[in-house]
Parts: structure tokens; C-alpha cells; sequence
């Protein structure tokens, strides 16, 4: 979802793109914007594309996402979530690219938050210690780079896995009912906003590692009650409970949240609160139907 908001941002801009994922196909017109499948953990691979394309820029949005799926297959994520980041970095030492690299609030315990850049990481589950390792990895790599942690990403995007915002309005739109915790804290995150701070890093030249969220800190009970009202669905739908209510692999920090104010200064960035952040999200759900049945009709 992310890399396909930045590339809409991007494909406005003046840079020459090159698309890559390790689907064999890309969701954009190849035609326009270039393409190539690949596999990020294999080094070679990775050095060839990088060889031949000759990046300014890096932008490393792909990662083993999955708190639980981590937790579980710790080969795989520490294969995807570093291995893929030593292979790019070592490519980018070769070139001279600098590397923008996604990251987490779950480097952290989730005790004290919300966090600054400054704050020590103590991640409590695999996932995070895998991203944590990866950031690691990448400030002693040599490389220029900046490190972006977000956390509790929304948005719309084409053949890409459910996120927060997206479950609880399938849900409440079919009219189930919904336990929802009341206990974990963050700053969720319209993706489109991310991908525009993205951009404004390359383009002011800015290394080091941001905070970049969303500007409301809030339990993600309450996000679902907003998302209710602004959808004008049931909230009688929406039980909170507490996190413990749940028998999950991979542990959650609870009051995370990440301190923006860097972001905000340095990028001159504006992050969107919940409410207006979920009317966007409406409005992009409400223009994506439309289209929808104006394909169907057109097929008819």
C-alpha cells in the first residue's frame, strides 16, 4: 500500500522511476512507469537491477509486516526484514545511492511512549527486533540513509493485504460486531501523507532517522468509534476490551505513539488527524467504487 501511494506521488515529479516487487506483475501500466520483479533477499539479484538502473535513491518499503507471522517464522522475517536490507545496502554502498528505509514504533517496549528519536529502542516481540537490527544495520552500513519509523498505517491500494482503518470498515459496513482493543495507543497513519513526507526527504536532502505518523495519539477503540461516525455506521457494533482478551503469538506495546515534532519542523510537513484523515479515506473508498461500477458498465 505504501509503495504504491509514494510511486503515485512520485510519477508527478520529475524523477525517472523503477518499480520493483516480487510480483511477477506490476499494478501499475509498465508502459509508463518502468518494472521489475525481484527478490530482495537474493544478493545478486538485487546488485544486477542496481547496477544497471544506477538509483539515486533507494526507497525500502517492503518488509514482513505480520506482528504474529514474525513471531512464528523468525527465519523468514529476519531473511525479508534484514537480509533484504544488507543485500540493498551493499548495492548502495557500490553506487553511491542513499537509502530511505521504512520502519516501526514497535522498536519499542510501548511502556513509556509517546517516543522521540532520541528514545532508547527495547522492542518486545521478533518483528520489532528484526527492525530494529535492520535500522542497526543500516546506520553502520556506510550508506547515506534515513530511517523512517510510522506506525498504524490506512489507505487504499490495489492487491495489498487488509490494514486497520480498511478491516473495521468491512466489518461495520457488513454489520458485524467488532471487539476492539482499548488498551494499545498510537498515532495511526494515512499512507498518502507518509509518501509525501517520503518525498520531501529526497527532495530536501535529509539523512538520519524521523518520526513520521499521524498527528492524533489515540487507543484503537476510539480510532473505531471516529470511523463509525465519519462512515455513519452502527458504533453500538464497536465493544472495547483489553488487549489480554486476546491469545496472540507476538506480544503489543501498549502505549507506543511517536513524537512527530521532528518531522514537522525539518520537512515542513503537515500529518493528518484522525478525522480528517478518515474523511480522506472515505472519500478515496467513495471514488474507487465509482469507478468500479463505471468499468462494470462500460464491460456491459
Amino acid at each position: 500500500m505504501l509503495g504504491q501511494k509514494t510511486v503515485e506521488i512520485f510519477s508527478r515529479t520529475r524523477y525517472p522511476l523503477l518499480l520493483l516487487s516480487l510480483e511477477e506483475h506490476s499494478v501499475f501500466d509498465q508502459a509508463i512507469l518502468p518494472y521489475r520483479s525481484i527478490d530482495l533477499t537474493r544478493r545478486q539479484e538485487v546488485r544486477k537491477v542496481v547496477d544497471e538502473f544506477e538509483p539515486d535513491v533507494i526507497v525500502h518499503t517492503a518488509a514482513v509486516t505480520d506482528v504474529d507471522l514474525c513471531e512464528k517464522e523468525r527465519g523468514l522475517a529476519w531473511q525479508v526484514n534484514v537480509g533484504a536490507v544488507e543485500n540493498l545496502s551493499y548495492a548502495a554502498k557500490l553506487t553511491g545511492a542513499k537509502i530511505i528505509h521504512l520502519s516501526t514504533d514497535y522498536v519499542f517496549d510501548g511502556k513509556s511512549g509517546p517516543y522521540n528519536e532520541l528514545d532508547r529502542p527495547n522492542p518486545i516481540s521478533y518483528y520489532g527486533r528484526t527492525k530494529l537490527a535492520s535500522e542497526n544495520l543500516l546506520l553502520t552500513s556506510g550508506v547515506q540513509n534515513a530511517i523512517i519509523r510510522t506506525m498504524v498505517l490506512y489507505g487504499l491500494g490495489l492487491n495489498v493485504k487488509s490494514n486497520f482503518a480498511l478491516w473495521l470498515y468491512n466489518n461495520l459496513k457488513d454489520g458485524k460486531p467488532l471487539r476492539v482493543v482499548d488498551d494499545q495507543f498510537g498515532n495511526p497513519t494515512l499512507a498518502d501523507d507518509l509518501a509525501y513526507a517520503i518525498l520531501k526527504i529526497i527532495e530536501l536532502e535529509r539523512t538520519g532517522v524521523y518520526h513520521i505518523a499521524g498527528s492524533d495519539m489515540i487507543s484503537r477503540y476510539d480510532f473505531a468509534l471516529i470511523l463509525a461516525r465519519v462512515f455513519n455506521f452502527n458504533k453500538k457494533l464497536i465493544t472495547p476490551v483489553k488487549s489480554s482478551t486476546f491469545i496472540q503469538p507476538a506480544p503489543r506495546p501498549l502505549k507506543s505513539g511517536l513524537i512527530i515534532l521532528k518531522a514537522q519542523t525539518e520537512l515542513d510537513v503537515k500529518m493528518s488527524g484522525v478525522e480528517h484523515g478518515l474523511t480522506v479515506f472515505k472519500n478515496q473508498l467513495e471514488a474507487f467504487s465509482k469507478q468500479n461500477e463505471n468499468n462494470l458498465h462500460r464491460k456491459s
